[in-house]
């Protein structure tokens, strides 16, 4: 079963039409990369897609109906995203940011804290194994995890950051330029990472401005320009559409 399928997805801001009837879809050990030229509705498209602003049109998530499902509800359901800028709990370490994603499952509540203080303690022992083993699969060191998220290496941020939306369960993850400001072997290692992610049959939709990682990496690409569908297909196929040489580069072939 396709893992996402999104049918005519609209969005208005406004005056602003930021999408337009745009469809794709997602399977399981799959990568998508959604590339256009800046303002052409592609994060848009995961704030729709995620239900954080109103929109119209179908979003399947493993062939059921989100609509009007809200967003912490979509992430225990296995859809997850990332954001262009990294998003860190202020004041914790990078272990305690990785606990947070397990929190809701193994978290016992307030109630439960001064009832049965020895639960709490057992999941909490629980939340910070499962957050190490979270932090080891992802290649960030034990070393790194008692430092502050803000003081990593950038690329190793970024990582983080992809890290702690997959989290616990997840099955389709949105992720959103997650090479912005790196390059060199950081942006090697993203691309190993993601290849990896989808080996392990995840749905990845990839927004991303460095066409060659794009292009070395997504199964499919879909094109998008001033909030309307201009191409979507085979990678091969999609870079020598003369719409696509139009709109993101500036010129016809």
């Amino acid at each position: 079963m396709t893992a996402l399928r999104v049918e005519g997805l609209s969005v208005r801001y406004g005056s602003l039409q930021a999408l337009d009837d745009v469809s794709f879809a997602v399977d399981g050990g799959e990568i998508l990369g959604v590339i256009g030229p800046n303002g052409a509705g592609k994060s848009s498209s995961f704030a729709a897609v995620t239900n954080v602003v109103r929109r119209s049109g179908r979003v399947l998530l493993h062939g059921e109906d989100t609509d009007g499902v809200p967003t912490q509800v979509l992430a225990r359901r296995g859809l997850r995203r990332t954001f262009q800028q990294n998003s860190f709990f202020g004041g914790l370490s990078v272990l305690e940011n990785a606990m947070t994603a397990f929190q809701v499952e193994r978290g016992t509540g307030l109630g439960g804290a001064i009832v049965a203080p020895w639960r709490e303690a057992r999941a909490r022992r629980e939340c910070r194994a499962a957050a190490r083993a979270l932090l080891a699969d992802f290649g960030i060191a034990e070393r790194h995890h008692d430092t502050h998220p803000d003081d990593l290496p950038y690329g190793l941020q970024r990582v983080l950051s992809v890290a702690l939306a997959h989290g616990p369960g997840a099955s389709v993850l949105l992720v959103d330029e997650p090479a912005a400001g790196v390059g060199g072997e950081d942006m090697r290692a993203l691309a190993d990472l993601l290849r990896d992610l989808r080996e392990r049959g995840l749905a990845i939709v990839l927004i991303e401005h460095h066409m060659d990682l794009v292009m070395e990496i997504v199964d499919r690409l879909l094109v998008i320009d001033r909030g309307e569908t201009i191409a979507y297909g085979p990678p091969a196929e999609v870079q020598r559409d003369p719409r696509v040489l139009e709109a993101y580069l500036g010129r016809t072939a």
